[in-house]
């Protein structure tokens, strides 16, 4: 998992650090205790497979005691401003900081005064070139500071970079997708977004730079606001990502998602009232058909015989005489 590191110069609110560690710069400041304040504020390593690297990092103690500090190499997550993310003490260096080798790895460091840390980096025969961040992390009476080693390795510069993920959430009024580093230098993307809608252009955004940087590697999942997601269309949502890379062409990539935006309440309530209806005619229907508990109706006691007739036969009324005036 990886862990938040300390700047190299903070250490807690209101309060001086006990130590400090930065780059060596070959020079104090005036009483000789501190790194100069125009020195480097991260290691910078290039070199081809197989080579071996070397730097200094100085640990300055101002204070009236003596303090122990432990080194070690650490993988780092980005290379942009802000806080830097290592991995845990406890985890594995996979890469980078595995490549870390220090001359003394527990230092003791006597009051006002500082100490030189010779290491070096051994870049792997089959180290794939591009971009390799990582840090120099000190800990020591209770606080961890680091210090950014941005570390390049010869070699053509790969740059390759997907759009995944792509997903249109109506309910929320956002997209989101997932950016994938899958070349070998650090990449700037820039995001453009498209909507098309049934009758038009429901969203069209021109490329604009986003807040982060991806080491090769990283995958990192944003998410696009869209607070004006029609209520009753079909689109289709493409964004279009690309990324300036250092010492190589921009990458590009682009994805589409499909919507249908369907105003579900007034759907939900136009099928509650079909529904209704429905019902109202089915209850009808049954309505009308005869009671099954109903009694049969009683059949007559003396039915009159109705005497069977053949073709050309002739018959009188009962009870008329023969030869009866009109």
């Amino acid at each position: 998992m990886p862990a938040a590191a300390s700047p190299a110069h903070a250490d807690g609110a209101g309060s001086s650090p006990a130590w400090f560690v930065a780059p060596s710069t070959g020079a104090g400041g005036a009483d000789g205790t501190r790194p100069a304040k125009d020195g480097r504020s991260a290691f910078y390593a290039e070199g081809a497979p197989g080579a071996v690297l070397r730097d200094t990092v100085t640990i300055t103690n101002p204070g009236a005691r003596p303090h122990t500090v432990s080194l070690r190499g650490a993988d780092a997550d980005g290379a942009g401003s802000g806080a830097l993310s290592v991995t845990s003490a406890e985890g594995r260096p996979g890469e980078t900081g595995a490549w870390i080798r220090f001359a003394q790895r527990r230092v003791r460091v006597p009051p006002r005064t500082r100490a030189e840390v010779p290491f070096t980096v051994t870049v792997p025969e089959d180290a794939v070139p591009g971009y390799h961040p990582g840090a120099v992390v000190a800990r020591g009476g209770g606080r961890t500071a680091g210090v950014r080693l941005h570390l390049r390795v010869d070699g053509p510069a790969l740059p390759a970079l997907t759009v995944e993920r792509v997903k249109v959430h109506q309910d929320a009024g956002r997209i989101t997708y997932d950016l994938v580093n899958r070349g070998n230098t650090v990449l700037r993307p820039k995001l453009a977004v498209r909507a098309d809608g049934v009758l038009g252009i429901l969203l069209d955004r021109p490329a604009r730079p986003l807040p982060v940087e991806l080491p090769p590697g990283r995958r990192v999942s944003r998410s696009e606001p869209w607070p004006d997601v029609p209520a009753l269309d079909a689109a289709d949502v493409r964004l279009t990502v690309t990324a300036t890379a250092p010492g190589g062409p921009p990458a590009r990539d682009a994805a589409t998602a499909s919507a249908r935006f369907v105003p579900w309440g007034a759907v939900t309530g136009g099928a509650a009232a079909l529904l209704a209806v429905a019902g109202g005619a089915l209850h009808l229907v049954r309505g009308r058909r005869r009671d099954p508990e109903a009694p049969e109706p009683e059949p007559d006691p003396d039915p009159v015989p109705v005497p069977e007739t053949r073709p050309g036969d002739v018959r009188e009324p009962a009870g008329a005489g023969a030869g009866e005036d009109l």
